[in-house]
């Protein structure tokens, strides 16, 4: 039988097919992900707990973080493609531990963000999200189904920058398995600006050079003024574009997904929803104590659409209200992001500020 299915890009119409595809997993309990190798640890975090029964029997589920120290996830050769990433933390943690990733011996990661906001959790407070390609479930449970394809090797790490030394979970599952030509790399990157500049695009993405294609933005956003705060337009310069986009969408809830304000009309307020390619699944309410300003995550995939460049992209959002006698109000208000895209390497290097008080949310 000759089989030529290399084992990517599966889905219900693809189950039926053998492959020659090798599948393995890397987590606490099989650091390397090695054949016949798991659950053989002798000591671990949970070594005590399973002192009555011995090895095996969940003596390494997790590990412990080092405060200002750089943990290897995973370390991969190649060719192959991570095909599942679950990740679990204290949420308190979700700005502090730094997600990074890089590909085939690269030094400037592909992938750039904190672990929460990869996650569409910037605001260090658990919610669900049911969408494709990212997946939380109760309480804090990370899902990753994007498909990252390499060709010699895959390098995964998390920083922590904070004085805390957390129980760390995860699972890598991957296979190894020919990559054709034509797929490219996957990256994402993370930017804020607190607070955004008067009559200023917010910048989601900026400086990439190369041929892809962009899949998703994710968008923890703090209004700082009274008002509704969603009319800006998301836009996409592609390919020589520099004063106006080829790309310009109709208002910021409608490039995510939703209609007039996220508002349920029967009462007055917005209203949640988490669908498979966008979603607000977030929105924090002032408490009339501590939490001062109301606080929105939102996501849009582009994998039914994505956009394709062939030389160079540029994403910006507008922050724009509405001032009186209906007229726009440039707004000064707290902005994070991902961006999520695929390309060809090299990659430039991002440019970002990862200071500690830069990420922190307060």
């Amino acid at each position: 039988m000759e089989i030529n299915y290399n084992g990517l890009g599966s889905s219900l119409s693809d189950l039926t097919r053998l492959s020659n595809a090798v599948t393995r997993s890397i987590s606490a309990e099989n650091f390397n992900g090695e054949k016949g190798c798991g659950a053989m640890a002798e000591e671990g975090v949970h070594a005590r707990a399973a002192r009555e029964l011995g090895r095996g029997w969940k003596v390494s589920p997790c590990v412990k973080l080092a405060p200002h120290s750089t943990f290897t996830v995973a370390e991969i050769n190649g060719p192959g493609a991570i095909r599942h990433i679950w990740m679990t933390v204290d949420c308190k943690l979700y700005r502090q531990l730094l997600l990074r990733i890089y590909w085939d011996g690269e030094t400037n990661p592909s992938v750039c963000t904190p672990l929460g906001d990869f996650f569409c959790h910037g605001w260090c407070e658990r919610t669900i999200v049911n969408s494709v390609p990212i997946v939380v479930n109760p309480s804090g449970g990370f899902n990753s189904y994007w498909e990252m394809p390499f060709r010699k090797k895959c390098l995964i790490t998390i920083e922590n920058l904070s004085e805390e030394e957390p129980e760390f979970f995860y699972q890598i599952n991957y296979v190894l398995t020919g990559i054709p030509d034509d797929m490219a790399y996957f990256h994402a990157q993370w930017r804020r600006m607190n607070p955004t500049r008067e009559k200023e695009e917010y910048v989601i993405l900026d400086d990439v050079k190369g041929r892809g294609h962009y899949v998703g933005t994710y968008v923890a956003w703090q209004p700082n003024s009274n008002g509704w705060w969603g009319e800006g337009e998301v836009k996409f310069f592609l390919d020589g574009d520099r004063e106006f986009p080829t790309i310009c969408t109709t208002g910021t809830e409608d490039y995510f997904g939703g209609a007039w304000g996220f508002c349920d009309n029967a009462f007055k307020s917005y209203l949640e929803f988490s669908s498979p390619y966008c979603g607000l699944p977030q929105i924090i309410r002032p408490d009339g104590f501590t939490k001062a300003n109301l606080r929105f995550g939102m996501y849009r995939w582009h994998i039914c659409d994505p956009i394709r460049f062939n030389d160079e992209l540029k994403v910006t959002m507008q922050a724009l209200g509405w001032r009186n006698k209906g007229r726009f109000l440039p707004l000064r208000d707290d902005i994070s992001s991902v961006a999520y895209w695929y390309q060809t390497e090299p990659h430039s290097a991002f440019k970002q500020n990862l200071d500690p008080n830069h990420l922190e949310v307060i």
